[in-house]
């Protein structure tokens, strides 16, 4: 259905085209009508289906611009939902005059949001905690509010909303209101907000196979945990996406991964509830101006992310919650756009990945890890596209008579500099990925002693008993003797040390505020040691644990023997294994 068909007025029409759509979305089809016949709806959709201008336009519609009175309360979840969702309607808004419209939210200046709701404005969009800070001080005036919209009902729920959002509710005027609910899912705390609060509801549902963007490849990797910040840069190298998203599950895990992916020289940042308003709005222009080209996020602060240009999803962590899945990938393959979405599992998790599968109704493929060779193919296409663009765009006259000269007083042909200079670009972008000092590909070795593990153990007995070994990472099929798992525990950290590497233990660790980066620059700063050359890094509360090349450990042993960090002694040694 066109825009045109829904009986829009002319400056709602004009925005609409101004921001590029035509047809509207099943969602918006359907949710429209209804919001704009002033009836109470339950919409259920997912992130990504243009739900925003579901509610968004009508109550645009509704809205009188001679009154300067608030008349409708949008409620979402997050700080960057509720900022994304005042954007788009300001932009539905462009040609309406008169019509004001105010994000509320924590973490912003409560004095200037005050001035800004003196001023008069009709439609204010917040989070529940702030909006509920200015009812109390009676800053919001309820009289002329005739329509409520909870956007990612369920998501506010599971934040622990429902106090606050029932208390908003319950100072809203009863009559002649609306109340729009959206939820991805109906579960019985929604449903108990829809009877209480809503009348006669309509229900609008898209259906289930239209939840996954059909422009998104979904792919799995079997990967140990020690192994999976290695397999995500051979994936971000091998794929080269212009922006990527990376979603853990905890706060902690943000922020390491984006320490040790910085580390690695990656234009990566963290995003999280912990962090400052204004840091996560730093984080987010950089991400967004493609200054960051990897954004690591929970699912909570990844809310309101609506970026055009992400062009693979990570899932680092399998999601706690099936639904959440169809969150994460929604970020990528927007507006038409082809997009990729990867998951780490391993064990138990491919349980977890299958639920995901029925859930969705789609098929998430299982994939090899690319080998070294792969990454070194892609990259060296790169380049050569890269020359053939500047052969096609002329002005090599005087390079050429530089090689002319170089032949002529050297030994050198022409073959020798050009494969020189390709050698050259080729180590200006080298391979992240972990690799030994034999140049053997460990990551794609360790795949292929599970695959043959696997084999040897039988497909039956494996899908029976799976379960995740805590201690060696391995996809077990029989459980190891008491004495066999104690002794892995002991040998935790000194088990599948890459070859020519040596694993050193540090005294210090995340209580004494050591973080990977600090390792790295420690260790590159005084013992004179490339950071690329630094192997695993593994942080426990009071001590820690690095792999480094086995024929500089003299070396690194003498250049650390007194260095402090925080006025503590870093106390390196070599980590022995336990008989």
């Amino acid at each position: 259905m066109k825009f045109d068909e829904l009986g829009l007025s002319t400056p709602i029409l004009r925005a609409v085209k101004d921001m590029g759509f035509e047809e509207a979305s099943p969602i918006q089809a359907a949710a429209i009508p209804v919001v704009m016949s002033g009836k109470d709806m339950i919409g259920q959709a997912q992130t990504g289906t243009g739900k925003t201008a579901s509610f968004g336009i009508p109550v645009l519609e509704k809205v009188d611009p001679k009154n300067y009175d608030t008349q409708v309360l949008i409620l979402d979840p997050t700080r960057e939902l509720a900022i994304q969702s005042a954007e788009e309607l300001h932009r539905l808004s462009k040609y309406m005059h008169g019509v004001k419209i105010l994000p509320v939210y924590g973490g912003a200046d409560m004095a200037r949001q005050i001035r800004g709701l003196k001023d008069g404005v009709q439609i204010i969009i917040g989070t529940p905690g702030r909006v509920m800070d200015h009812l109390r001080r009676h800053t919001i005036k309820t009289e002329s509010i005739h329509t409520i919209v909870l956007d990612e009902a369920d998501e506010m729920l599971n934040m622990g909303f429902r106090e606050d959002i029932e208390s908003i509710l319950d100072q809203m005027p009863t009559a002649d209101r609306q109340v729009v609910l959206f939820s991805a899912t109906m579960a019985q705390p929604i449903m108990d907000i829809t009877t209480k609060y809503q009348k006669d509801a309509q229900l609008v549902q898209v259906a289930q196979t239209e939840l996954t963007v059909p422009n998104i490849d979904q792919y799995y990797y079997d990967v140990r945990r020690k192994d999976k910040t290695d397999v995500l840069t051979r994936l971000i190298d091998f794929y080269n996406p212009k922006l990527s998203l990376v979603f853990c599950n905890t706060k902690a895990m943000v922020d390491q991964l984006a320490e040790v992916l910085q580390a690695r020289g990656y234009m990566a940042e963290g995003l999280h509830g912990d962090m400052k308003q204004s840091a996560r709005d730093r984080v987010m222009k950089k991400f967004r101006s493609g200054k960051t080209d990897i954004l690591i996020a929970t699912d909570v602060a990844a809310r309101g992310i609506d970026v055009d240009d992400v062009e693979a999803v990570f899932n680092y962590d399998i999601p706690r919650e099936v639904e959440y899945y169809v969150h994460r990938i929604g970020r990528t393959g927007r507006a038409g756009r082809a997009g990729r979405a990867f998951s780490f599992v391993r064990g138990k998790e491919v349980y977890k990945l299958r639920d995901i599968q029925k859930y969705c109704k789609t098929k998430i493929v299982a994939q090899q890890i690319p080998t070294l060779a792969d990454v070194q193919a892609v990259k060296t296409e790169k380049i050569m596209d890269d020359i053939s663009t500047i052969i096609d765009n002329g002005g090599l006259r005087e390079m050429i008579d530089v090689i002319d000269n170089q032949i002529n007083t050297s030994d050198y042909t022409a073959m020798d500099i050009a494969a020189a200079f390709l050698k050259q670009a080729l180590d200006n972008a080298s391979d992240t990925s972990a690799q030994n000092s034999n140049g053997e590909d460990t990551l794609t070795m360790q795949s292929d002693a599970d695959n043959e593990r696997g084999d040897k153990r039988g497909h039956k007995k494996r899908d029976k008993r799976a379960w995740n070994d805590e201690f060696s990472g391995e996809l077990a099929g029989e459980r190891p003797s008491h004495k066999k798992r104690r002794d892995r525990k002991h040998n935790l950290h000194l088990e599948e040390v890459e070859e020519g590497m040596v694993r050193f233990k540090l005294s210090l660790g995340k209580k004494h505020g050591l973080r990977p980066n600090d390792v790295v620059r420690i260790i590159s700063s005084e013992a004179h040691i490339p950071g690329k050359s630094i192997g695993a890094i593994e942080l426990n509360d009071t001590s820690s644990y690095v792999e480094l090349p086995q024929k500089m450990s003299s070396v690194v042993l003498k250049s650390l023997k007194k260095t402090k960090f925080k006025g503590k002694k870093l106390g390196l040694e070599l980590a022995f294994k336990r008989k």
